[in-house]
């Protein structure tokens, strides 16, 4: 079966950065899964794995335009330290979730100083080229539920991971 949309994939992979450095892998782990065409991987790396099938490996570096986009300056801002009343204490590295005008978004602490927090927006690999070296492992349908959400259902008592809201067989 190859790989197009609306079919649920399953890869082995590994990920680095330009100096070769491991970013990210699947060894000793679970295979990742993902829904096919709803947008639940980088558009680079969808669109290398199209039309792939089990047991195809692909290696391919992914332009930071095509992965987690470019850096935005624009999206470093501080923030007055009192808006983190709800933490002990506020570190850079420490990582929250914000709503935005965007959407919610992961912001990063980059540094503290006096009263002020500076967080960045960007995705931390924005920016970077990144290399995969990835193995299709299968390839499946679809259910009609997974295609209704979206993602993929997998390891919560109805199946539907834990990730849908209103589902109605988990109350998740």
């Amino acid at each position: 079966m190859i790989i197009m949309k609306d079919r649920v994939i399953s890869i082995d992979y590994t990920l680095t950065d330009k100096e070769n450095q491991r970013l990210d892998t699947t060894a000793n782990a679970e295979p990742f899964i993902y829904l096919h065409g709803h947008e639940n991987i980088i558009p680079g790396l969808e669109r290398a794995l199209e039309g792939k099938n089990q047991g195809d490996r692909i290696h391919i570096t992914v332009p930071a335009a095509e992965a987690y986009g470019e850096r935005d300056e624009e999206l470093i801002i501080q923030i007055p330290l009192e808006n983190f009343e709800d933490a002990e204490e506020v570190e850079p590295g420490m990582q929250f979730e914000a709503r935005t005008p965007a959407g919610l978004r992961v912001l990063t602490v980059a540094g503290v100083a006096d009263d002020m927090v500076t967080v960045d927006g960007n995705h931390p690999l924005a920016g970077l080229d990144l290399t995969f070296d990835v193995t299709v492992m299968d390839v499946r349908e679809a259910s009609s539920e997974e295609l209704a959400h979206g993602h993929i259902h997998a390891s919560h008592e109805c199946g539907c991971g834990g990730g849908c809201e209103g589902c109605e067989d988990c109350g998740s």
